[in-house]
């Protein structure tokens, strides 16, 4: 992987001379609640990558403190999602393994005078926290003696009060410029089913407390976050100085997220798409989530590169979406054999080609890396070519595919001549009539004439049929003062029928090809021998 500069690893590379840390310890810390996509990758590309640079690790940690939300689905579809990317943690941990410690620190807290139970409503702890403007004011409850608060909380973790009747409370300063610091809630009562911890627990902690908890336990010297937790960084270091002690390690950095055009990166809607059945399922190839990249065939490795490529800063940034498509083409150029496939097929009879035989041509499986070898190729009477390679009047000087009157090379075969047509019912060209020039086949050091452009084709008596999905954006475009669902672009996945040459390969699932002339597919995990289903990953760089 390709050097990576930025801010983070300045910042990570002073405290390493300094002698302030003597290995860099990062962690992913997801919570198991939706399934990774596309902007959860800068995280977790970010983490792995600055921590193996310096010689150091990274540690998953699920952050599961919310069970609400969480499932052990999501917890299984993430390890195989950092496993696809290429990356294996140190450690895996889970934030309510935790929970015993927590709650003992907690106590500590409670001890020192530091924490209280408090009666205030949700709503009533908001109005009590004041304004950017206005300090807040303290709770009636705020002054509970420590023996008082010490059994209440006890009473709190063994079941004796509602959800909602009471929390536990950071005491720190109702007047704090910053709101966070205004007596933040750690504890909060919840009667629900860990996917873990089962029924042991009813009081969980906050995120703001459990995560930096979490960090000094592991050791973790740089715990690296999105910006909105910009303002949640006093917050962080005011529990790890009060739990542990004073502090280097480990300190929060945050940074920008990442933003690509036409593509959704919220958790929220992307549930709801599935739960609205505008998509498939989470590994919906049009979708963000890294099992839908995985499905349509994205590779790690381009997914990697875009990341780094992309910088990181302290501001959320916004990068198009052909960036990606970029690094795609640049990763799977050199990897992918290359087969003739016709999506949208316009039959062709050569005319002077005898009936009933079928030559069989030698091809290169990838011009540009000869390790790939070589495949025989069918060529007869009967040929199938892209209806958009075929006009009947020549439009101009520009156009540089097949017409009547016109000459082209077809791949790795001969010169063909468009001589006449056929109609159906409708009016629509059916057959092209055509002659070849036996003299012009491929490899032979033939240049007497100059045809009109090279086009591919499909040999029709060996052509296996195959269904080809072809994908657009899933969103229209970027305006947010849109519903969403509103935005989602109705052509975004049209399946179409043509056919595919006889390739002598097996085309299991996720098995990866360029169509030449047309663009990167990837075999569909629906795709039986016979009934083939090929996902376009991507176009080529440049059109036909």
């Amino acid at each position: 992987m390709e050097e990576i500069s930025n801010f983070i690893k300045t910042i990570m590379k002073n405290d390493l001379e300094s002698g302030k840390a003597k290995k860099i310890i990062t962690r992913f810390p997801p919570e198991p609640n939706a399934y990774l996509h596309i902007g959860h990758a800068r995280a977790l590309v970010t983490n792995f990558e600055l921590a193996k640079e310096f010689g150091g690790y990274t540690n998953l940690r699920f952050d599961d403190t919310n069970p609400a939300k969480e499932d052990a689905e999501f917890v299984d579809a993430i390890i195989k999602d950092i496993e696809w990317l290429g990356y294996e943690p140190a450690d895996v941990f889970f934030g309510s393994d935790y929970f015993e410690k927590t709650y003992q620190l907690a106590l500590g807290l409670i001890e020192r005078g530091l924490a209280y139970v408090d009666d205030l409503s949700q709503e009533e702890i908001r109005e009590y926290r004041g304004t950017l403007n206005e300090p807040g004011k303290e709770s009636p409850y705020r002054n509970r003696s420590v023996a008082e608060n010490l059994q209440l909380f006890t009473e709190m973790k063994d079941g004796k009060y509602e959800e909602g009747s009471r929390v536990l409370r950071a005491k720190i300063d109702m007047a704090h410029p910053n709101i966070n610091m205004r007596d933040p809630v750690l504890y909060r009562i919840l009667y629900i089913h860990h996917h873990r911890q089962g029924d042991k627990w009813c009081i969980f902690p906050m995120y703001d407390f459990a995560h930096p908890i979490q960090d000094a336990i592991e050791g973790i010297t740089h715990s690296l976050c999105s910006l909105e937790y910009d303002n949640h960084r006093i917050l962080y270091d005011w529990v790890v100085d009060n739990c542990f002690g004073p502090h280097d390690y480990p300190q929060q950095i945050e940074f920008g997220r990442l933003n690509i055009t036409n593509t959704i990166m919220s958790k929220r809607y992307l549930k709801e798409l599935v739960q609205k059945g505008k998509v498939e399922d989470f590994d919906d190839p049009r979708m963000p989530t890294l099992v839908g990249l995985r499905r349509r065939g994205y590779t790690p490795e381009a997914i990697k590169k875009f990341i780094l490529a992309s910088g990181l800063s302290r501001i959320n940034s916004t990068v198009e979406g052909s960036m990606l498509e970029h690094f795609l083409r640049e990763d799977l150029k050199l990897k992918t054999k290359r087969l003739m496939a016709v999506v949208n097929p316009l039959k062709v009879v050569i005319d002077n080609y005898e009936e009933g035989q079928v030559e069989f041509l030698e091809a290169a499986n990838n011009v540009e890396n000869a390790d790939l070898g070589t495949r025989k190729m069918a060529f007869s009477k009967y040929l199938y070519i892209d209806k958009d390679d075929f006009v009947l009047t020549k439009p101009d000087k520009h156009y540089k595919r097949l017409a009547l009157g016109l000459e082209v090379r077809l791949y790795h075969a001969y010169f063909i001549k468009a001589n006449s047509v056929e109609y159906n019912a409708h009016g629509e060209v059916s057959v092209v009539h055509c002659t070849y020039d036996p003299l012009t086949k491929s490899n032979t050091g033939f240049n007497a004439r100059k045809p009109n452009g090279t086009i591919h084709f499909v040999e029709a008596t060996t052509a296996k049929k195959a269904l080809f999905n072809l994908f657009e954006p899933l969103i229209l475009d970027d305006d947010e003062t849109k519903n969403f669902l509103d935005r989602i672009n109705p052509k975004s996945w049209i399946q179409v029928e043509g056919v595919i040459e006889n390739a002598d390969e097996p085309f299991n699932e996720g098995d990866k090809f360029q169509f030449i002339r047309d663009g990167y597919y990837a075999v569909d995990k629906v795709s039986r021998p016979e009934q083939l289903v090929f996902n376009r990953i991507t176009s080529l760089k440049s059109g036909k």
